[in-house]
Parts: C-alpha cells; sequence; structure tokens
C-alpha cells in the first residue's frame, strides 16, 4: 500500500485513537469544510477530500493495520522536512457587533539540518528561456541579454538541463532541451539572434513549456524565465490561462520587465499563477545581473512546487493574500492550491493572509481556518511532504491587552507602501485624481521619514505628474510599484497602516 500522507495528521488525532474518535474527528471537519457547508473557500473542498480520504483507510481496520506496520518505514530518519507555523494577529477576539479583521501570518522553514549540511547542496535545474527578440529589442537590450544567457550557459553544469525559445510575432526554439554539454556551440546560436517583428508572447510560452516538458522530473527545479520589453499583443488572456493550466505540473514560470514598455498586470498574473515572481529591470546594463541571480538562486532550492491550501470557516471571509519573502508580490486566492514557488535553503516562505471574522461571534473558543504546506523536498527519497496548522481562538468579552505579535506589526508595516502606490493608481483608474495625488504625497512623505530619499523624489514627482496629466508616467508607475514591494524585503521599514 502506497500513501503518502498521514491519516491521523490528517484527522488531528492520534494514533491510538478508537473508531469512535476517528468518526467524531470526521464529523467536526465535515462540518467546517464538507462542500455542502463550506461553498466559498475552494481550499475547504479541496482539504476535504485529503480528510476523506483519510478517514476511509483509518475505517477499514485492514488498511489501518497496514499502513500502522509500514508507517515507521514510510520516511527514513535521515529524511529532512520543512516546518510549517502559523502566527495570528491576536490571541483572543472581543464579541464585537461589526466584522472585525485577523491577519494570519503563515512562514515555511526549510530544515535546520541541511541548512547547516557543509556538503555542496546545488539542484539539478530544467532551465527554459523565453527572450523577446521583438524590434523593440535591438540594440543594447538584446546584447545585454545575450551577455546574460552566455553567463547562465557558463554557470550551469553538465547535469542541468537548458532549453531556449526566441519570440516576436512568432516563435522559434535556437536551443532544443538538452543536457548542458557544448557550451560553445549553445553560445553561438544565442550570439546568432536578432532583432524585429512585433510582440506576441503566447506562442513563445507554448513552445517554452513544450521544451521544459521534454525533462519535467520531480528531482529538477523546472522553471521558465521570460524576459520581455513590450506589451504582447491579443493573446493576454490565452497566455494567463496556459500558465494556470500548467500550475500543477510543477512548471514555474517568472517574468522580468525590461524598460518601462511592459504590461506589468500581465507580467504579475503571468508569474504568480505558477509560484513565479516578476522583476522589473530598469537599466539594460542590469539584466546580466538580475538574470545571474534568478539562476543561482534555482540551485540554492530545498523544497520545489511548494503550494499553500487555506480554508476558513464558513463564516470567515478571506480577503486577500500576499507573499512577502522571498520575492513580495500579492497571491491570487481564487485557487484552492496557491503556488508559491520554491523552499530556498537559505530564506524562508511567508506569506501574509487577511481574514474577515463576523459580527458577534459567540462566546467560547471557535475555529478559524486550516492550513496545509505541501512541497516536493528534493534530496529525500519519498519527496512528497506535507504539514498542517488548524487554528483556533478564544473569544471572550474579558478585555485583555493583545498587542499583535511583532511578526505580524512587521509585516503590516512592510506592505503599508506598496499599498499607498497601489491605492493611488486604483484612485487614477477611478477618476480621483485630487485622492490620487493626496495618497502620492503622503508616500513621498513616509519615504522620507524612512530614509528613502530618491524614491520619495519619485513620488513627489509622480504627485505633480498626476496632478497635471491625470495620469502616472510609465516609468513612474513601475519604479514605485516595484520599489515598494522590494522594500518589503528589508527588516526595517515600519509604518501605521492606514
Amino acid at each position: 500500500m502506497q500513501i503518502d500522507f498521514d491519516p491521523y495528521a490528517q484527522l488531528g488525532i492520534a494514533s491510538s485513537a478508537s473508531s469512535d474518535d476517528v468518526k467524531a474527528a470526521y464529523r467536526r471537519a465535515a462540518r467546517r469544510l464538507h462542500p455542502d457547508a463550506n461553498k466559498i473557500h475552494p481550499g475547504a473542498g479541496l482539504q476535504f477530500q485529503d480528510i476523506t480520504a483519510a478517514y476511509e483507510l483509518l475505517m477499514d481496520a485492514g488498511k489501518r493495520q497496514q499502513y500502522d506496520s509500514q508507517a515507521g518505514s514510510l520516511r527514513a530518519a535521515e529524511d529532512h522536512f520543512f516546518t510549517f507555523r502559523v502566527t495570528t494577529s491576536k490571541r483572543t477576539l472581543m464579541p464585537l457587533a461589526e466584522p472585525q479583521v485577523m491577519y494570519l501570518l503563515a512562514e515555511v522553514f526549510p530544515d535546520v539540518r541541511a541548512v547547516n549540511h557543509s556538503e555542496k547542496r546545488e539542484s539539478r535545474v530544467n532551465l527554459t528561456l523565453v527572450l523577446d527578440r521583438s524590434n523593440s529589442m535591438n540594440g543594447v537590450r538584446l546584447e545585454k541579454v545575450k551577455a546574460a544567457a552566455h553567463q547562465i550557459i557558463d554557470k550551469l553544469n553538465q547535469d542541468d538541463i537548458l532549453s531556449v525559445v526566441i519570440f516576436n510575432d512568432r516563435a522559434e526554439v535556437i536551443i532544443d532541451a538538452a543536457p548542458v554539454k557544448d557550451k560553445a556551440a549553445l553560445k553561438a546560436r544565442i550570439s546568432m539572434m536578432s532583432a524585429f517583428g512585433s510582440t506576441e508572447m503566447y506562442q513563445g510560452l507554448v513552445n517554452g513549456i513544450e521544451q521544459n516538458r521534454k525533462y519535467l522530473a520531480p528531482k529538477l527545479v523546472n522553471h521558465i524565465i521570460v524576459v520581455t520589453d513590450g506589451y504582447t499583443y491579443g493573446d493576454h488572456e490565452r497566455s494567463v490561462n496556459l500558465a494556470k493550466s500548467i500550475a500543477h505540473e510543477g512548471i514555474t514560470i517568472s517574468t522580468m520587465g525590461l524598460g518601462q514598455e511592459w504590461n506589468d498586470v500581465f507580467l504579475d498574473e503571468l508569474a504568480t499563477a505558477t509560484g513565479g515572481h516578476t522583476t522589473y529591470i530598469n537599466s539594460p546594463n542590469t539584466v546580466v545581473r538580475f538574470l545571474n541571480d534568478q539562476v543561482r538562486s534555482l540551485a540554492n532550492v530545498f523544497a520545489e512546487r511548494m503550494m499553500l491550501c487555506i480554508a476558513p470557516d464558513p463564516d470567515i471571509r478571506l480577503e486577500s493574500a500576499f507573499k512577502l519573502a522571498p520575492s513580495p508580490q500579492p497571491l491570487s486566492i481564487e485557487q484552492a492550491l496557491i503556488p508559491v514557488g520554491g523552499l530556498q535553503f537559505n530564506r524562508n516562505i511567508s506569506v501574509l493572509f487577511q481574514l474577515e471574522i463576523p459580527a458577534n461571534p459567540a462566546i467560547g473558543f471557535r475555529s478559524l481556518a486550516r492550513l496545509t504546506a505541501t512541497g516536493d523536498i528534493l534530496n529525500n527519497k519519498n519527496q512528497k511532504y506535507s504539514a498542517i496548522n488548524d487554528m483556533s481562538i478564544e473569544v471572550t468579552d474579558a478585555y485583555t491587552a493583545d498587542t499583535p505579535p511583532t511578526a505580524i506589526l512587521d509585516a503590516l508595516g512592510k506592505l503599508t507602501l506598496y499599498r499607498m502606490q497601489e491605492r493611488a493608481h486604483e484612485a487614477i483608474e477611478n477618476g480621483d485624481i485630487k485622492e490620487a495625488t493626496r495618497r502620492l504625497e503622503k508616500l513621498a512623505t513616509r519615504l522620507f521619514e524612512l530614509g528613502e530619499g530618491s524614491l520619495a523624489q519619485q513620488a513627489q514627482s509622480e504627485a505633480q505628474q498626476v496632478a497635471y496629466t491625470n495620469a502616472l508616467s510609465q516609468k513612474g508607475r513601475k519604479t514605485l510599484k516595484y520599489t515598494t514591494r522590494f522594500l518589503l524585503s528589508t527588516p526595517d521599514v515600519q509604518a501605521d497602516a492606514e
């Protein structure tokens, strides 16, 4: 019997639990997570499938006995694991007459034994580069991309897989997926790239995915990097849907926007769908560094294909999710599984969830949400690993001074600057120029207070730009958006939430 989950952990019971205990645990879960009871949260239905599988196994005496006899050998003692920790913004709730906001900080940490291990820990990479070679890339931009690709080839080893696709209004595979052997020949093919035509990304993505699939394997870090400097025409929706359709395969797409003339919303959607991230490259001279940093991080992965799943109780509303580390960016909450990329040896994954608790909660302890983290630990024989946190809280009318944990306060403080510029952009979209200007001026003030003088001047300049033209500049929009995101990675950004 091949079982890759712990049925006792799924039901939150001890291995000595009786059949009555198993039934009681299943009924409790059903009241919260059954699709008929919890229709608004996609994660609930998915988690209930796992709970049902655990219940059916444990209620079958023969299967349970077989599982118990094998459980000790399913995971070797030397196998690694990751730690999944969830922190609530409040320890208790008051029974208020209006809805309340609560935050959950979900953090995934690599096994400390692996982090401290002295042996070399490089992961094998299955890398596909999808490179824009439309007419706007002509000149220094394309030359810098070529130089970056040459350096990447030099740093890959013969066990790594590389493929390269180039696109304009058509796509061409110039390096078929294969182990990196003849580096000089590979670099020669890159050097022959020329720029012409318009920008249509969909066919480039289709070819890139086909190449990556050729060596797609659980022991590899399967990654596509898209580099573009322009808008894609007529295939935005198809491209995003394609990315969403491959998320379950374990292929991650990261995107790099070069210059100012590219669609930041589109590239964010494309990357977020698979657990990747978007990088803003404001100068061709920084292309080489950014691409090399990206590939270096791929070789430092402890666990790949990390997914979070959150199932709030039926009466609780999930409002948003934001990945704080690594590579901060908003996450989609529309799907049951939320891809968050790879877990590196030297960096944890950190996600902040915002919940709305209904008015007038009943006095006593109540459940909030059940969260799971799953991923493939690359060095383990049995790679798949999962961890569960089932969060609850006490509702009491006895007032207690309840200061949110420092980690939550820090996370909220870091988000404030990013939200300021996003709300300014939303105000412009809604035609409220006065409000947009006010928000940008407030952002400039906060940035000056934090010592971010150059970025503060950019915010002030954009406030004036909006006041006179009713729009942000392309450069200003991207600089404020992606630099305030970058500040989320620094430890000392604090601000009052609006």
